[in-house]
């Protein structure tokens, strides 16, 4: 049995990946910005707080969002944040939530740069690859675990099953199966250091 740290436990990729630990006997602390019963309070973007946090757990899953801050600073401060944190918590794996859009395609082409691919979020896009930038020139064990495609809204039936995918605008995976996925990879860890696309 593990310890894991899930931030942004009240999101739906993060409450998710606590349901999903907790089935198969992990201890889970489960942090949000405004915790509700059975959580903690905890900032992703305040270091010293994730330290504090993180002090004796095994892993780290981080599936966070800000929608009233700019993304441009909100992802690359809790990029720093994190890598400091558990740094000083002495934890080294880091399972990031990741975003499709930032993946490479099987031609190798990144999803945001393929023709007719919706643009209007670019600086989302970018403000998540500057995260894994800040992530990636660290000494963590990261790994960054996306939907190949997006996450499955009209049927999130589960099926108990997941293959990885380089990124594909029509691929599709609902909050429980991208569950496990990202908590496969922290009971054996397939993938270090590189973004992986999920799908069903």
């Amino acid at each position: 049995m593990s310890k894991i740290l899930v931030i942004g436990a009240r999101g739906r990729a993060g409450s998710a990946a606590v349901e999903e630990a907790r089935r198969r006997g992990h201890e889970v602390t489960e942090v949000a910005r405004t915790a509700e019963a059975g959580q903690v309070t905890g900032d992703v973007t305040d270091a010293a707080r994730i330290a504090e946090l993180a002090v004796d757990h095994d892993a780290v899953i981080a599936a966070v969002y800000d929608g009233g801050t700019d993304p441009a600073e909100f992802f690359p401060r809790a990029a720093r944040a994190l890598v400091d944190g558990l740094a000083k918590a002495g934890v080294e794996r880091l399972v990031w939530v990741g975003l499709a859009s930032i993946l490479a395609t099987a031609d190798g082409i990144l999803l945001m740069d393929t023709e007719g691919y919706p643009q209007e979020f670019r600086a989302f896009f970018l403000a998540h690859q500057a995260a894994l930038d800040t992530i990636s020139a660290s000494a963590l064990d990261w790994v960054s675990v996306a939907p190949a495609g997006d996450f499955n809204h009209a049927d999130p039936t589960p099926t108990g099953a997941y293959r990885f995918s380089p990124a594909d605008g029509g691929g599709l995976i609902g909050y429980a199966d991208f569950a496990i996925a990202v908590v496969d990879e922290v009971d054996q860890p397939r993938h270090h250091r590189v973004g992986v696309g999920v799908v069903v």
